[in-house]
């Protein structure tokens, strides 16, 4: 069916141009990291199992476990294409181990989780890789980093994708965006848009989707790898939109591209070679390479939709009977309910942490209200203590002033007694005197 295309193509993109293992974040030799990223470079090459053994020999020799950790990720991919799950499940374990208490190495072992989840939901073991999810959204929230919940909230929206709930893995990777900007991880957006991109495929709202190519595109001069990613979304819109003129040339572009053999998975290349003959009407061909898809699901769903081609409906009938005794209605009931649960609560996680911002900053606000209003306060009262010593001092000196008038009227009033006295007794002696005579 095209939607299980689209959502292998989905997964292959985000392995394909995931930036986190092509990056020395675990600081070891040059030499031996150059070998480990042209192993990365074509991930699904059995020959990267050789390569890992001799860099976890090495890794075993110098007892470094940063050689063990990047072996291990360079042997996962191809455990997943040779369909030896446990030994891909054994692989995420044994990092685990190696450094999952090491706070210093998260750049690795967030992406390292990262493309484990997408395998396990390529394998319809959504539960399992939404368990993993909020254990990392967990971690990467105690300990702030913004990144670890880009990744996570990345998984969760390929996990909604791939049960068909378009509009909430849209909005779980619009939050991996956010994440993404606030971790100023630009390299992770053109990835994120063109998985965007694809859920819009799915809904038929190719407008938006070509929007969102565009946006990815915006990044090819930085990350040459998102013109594939580019491609290949194109490539689901035109047979998606009935445009088949536009998808064969693309499709045709796409296999001159040597990125799309050395990066692209088995199932991904197969997807698009059973679109490209069902649309030349070469069904027969079509069935053969049907059968040669990895996982049951994959080729009951593909194969049923070839026979519905054929107008064979007896064998599409039989087809579909296979697919659902594969995904048994009941349990995928429980797989719903248990994701819708585990989504809430990471939800919850985090609308518990924007409330405690919110309260923090509430907090903080009303601190500073309490100090801006305690310095009006302070302010005034100096204001006004200032004012009175102003007018005490000037009361102060109005009264020196009328106590220095005083005294002057005093002293003017004290001599002009002493001048009637003098006054009074010439008075007196003229008139004792006159009696005289």
């Amino acid at each position: 069916m095209f939607r299980k295309l689209l959502l292998v193509l989905s997964v292959c993109l985000a392995c394909t141009l995931a930036e986190a293992q092509i990056v020395n974040r675990m600081r070891v030799d040059k030499n031996v990291f150059l070998r480990y990223a042209y192993g990365r470079m074509q991930q699904f090459n059995t020959a990267n199992l050789a390569l890992a053994d001799s860099i976890y020999t090495v890794g075993a020799q110098k007892d470094d476990y940063r050689y063990k950790c990047l072996a291990l990720s360079l042997e996962m991919p191809v455990r997943y294409y040779l369909g030896e799950y446990s030994r891909m499940d054994s692989t995420v374990v044994e990092v685990k181990e190696l450094i999952g208490g090491r706070k210093d190495l998260r750049e690795f072992y967030f992406p390292f989780l990262h493309e484990y989840c997408e395998y396990l939901v390529r394998l319809d073991r959504a539960p399992e890789a939404m368990l993993l999810a909020r254990e990392m959204e967990r971690l990467a929230a105690a300990e702030r980093q913004p990144l670890g919940r880009m990744y996570a909230y990345r998984i969760v929206g390929l996990i909604h994708s791939a049960r068909d709930n378009h509009y909430l893995a849209i909005q779980n990777l619009e939050k991996a965006s956010k994440f993404s900007r606030d971790a100023h991880a630009a390299q992770n957006l053109p990835v994120l848009y063109l998985l965007m991109a694809q859920e819009c495929v799915k809904m038929k709202d190719f407008a938006k989707a070509e929007e969102y190519i565009g946006k990815a595109e915006e990044f090819k001069d930085y990350y040459p790898s998102i013109n594939l990613g580019a491609k290949v979304t194109r490539a689901c819109l035109f047979y998606a939109a009935g445009r088949m003129d536009d998808f064969w040339e693309m499709y045709s572009n796409l296999l001159q591209d040597p990125l799309y053999s050395m990066q692209a998975d088995a199932d991904s290349r197969f997807g698009l070679d059973i679109s490209y003959l069902r649309s030349r009407g070469m069904l027969k061909e079509a069935l053969a390479v049907a059968d040669s898809l990895g996982t049951l699901r994959g080729r009951l769903e593909q194969k049923q939709s070839i026979y519905a081609d054929m107008k064979a409906y007896d064998q599409a009938y039989g087809q579909l009977a296979m697919l659902m005794g594969a995904k048994d209605s009941t349990y995928i009931k429980v797989q719903n309910e248990d994701l819708a649960i585990l989504d809430a609560e990471m939800n919850n996680a985090q609308l518990r942490e924007e409330a405690q911002k919110l309260k923090a900053r509430n907090q903080f606000l009303i601190l500073m209200g309490f100090l801006v209003m305690f310095a009006i306060a302070f302010a005034a009262i100096l204001v006004s203590q200032w004012k009175l010593r102003e007018n005490l001092d000037e009361m102060r000196r109005k009264n020196n002033q009328n106590l220095a008038n005083r005294r002057a009227f005093q002293k003017a009033m004290e001599a002009k007694e002493s001048e009637n006295e003098y006054r009074i007794k010439i008075l007196q002696n003229r008139k004792t005197n006159l009696l005289r005579l």
